[in-house]
């Protein structure tokens, strides 16, 4: 199975679960909408890259109406998710099937966003997608990035899964979804957070931020106006 078909199968109950598999759900989504900065009625044009169930980016369809979204997954069975959450507001994203890292992103976008996808890429291809979203962001437009980042040391790696483990044994989650989202984890190539916000600012972005609980975090950064 690669990550394509595990997240296809995945896609039927994938939302159900987000609040238990997210310890810190409410903070994690709040803080990834309240940092885009802005007009609530300025038509933004945005992209989420791994956009999935569109959990996130109809957050902040819903904050942000007269938004247009263009929606990129690998996994069609994730998007049509999307396309049904979107049309019950009333709207009808731009669907991209494909690989980030290989598909044309496209150009001139306000903002960009993507949640619990990136830490699938490998260090090479993180870095890089940094860099082509720097590309494709308008001056002044903002990357913002809802992730999972790796401890800084083995014993704060160790820590953030065995506190993960225990917040969702808690919620009494099932054995089966329980052993399904570790399997899903195997894919999991993470980075540390200090890394990664280098990264992003070698590519150009100012103002690099960040909010983080254990391996949840929130960070991302503006391309310059001039």
């Amino acid at each position: 199975m690669n990550i394509q078909e595990a997240f296809n199968i995945a896609a039927g109950d994938y939302d159900n679960l987000r609040r238990v598999l997210i310890p810190c759900f409410d903070d994690f989504y709040k803080t990834a909408v309240e940092i885009i900065p802005g007009d609530c009625t300025a038509p933004l044009k945005v992209l989420d890259l791994g956009a999935g169930t569109g959990l996130y980016s109809g957050m902040v369809q819903s904050v942000f109406p007269n938004a247009e979204f263009t929606l990129l997954d690998l996994a069609p069975e994730m998007l049509e998710k999307a396309k049904l959450r979107f049309s019950q507001m009333g709207k009808s994203p731009k669907i991209l099937i494909g690989d980030y890292i290989e598909t044309d992103l496209g150009d001139s976008y306000n903002l960009i966003i993507s949640a619990l996808s990136i830490h699938h890429l490998s260090d090479v291809d993180k870095e890089l997608l940094y860099q082509r979203i720097y590309d494709v962001l308008n001056p002044g437009g903002i990357f913002v990035n809802a992730d999972q980042v790796l401890g800084k040391t083995p014993d704060l790696e160790q820590l953030y899964r065995q506190h993960w483990l225990d917040s969702v044994r808690t919620k009494n989650i099932s054995e089966e979804d329980l052993k399904a989202a570790q399997k899903r984890m195997e894919y999991d190539r993470m980075a540390t957070l200090d890394i990664q916000l280098s990264w992003l600012e070698a590519a150009g972005f100012q103002n690099v931020d960040c909010y983080k609980n254990f391996s949840f975090a929130v960070f991302g950064g503006y391309r310059p106006t001039i």
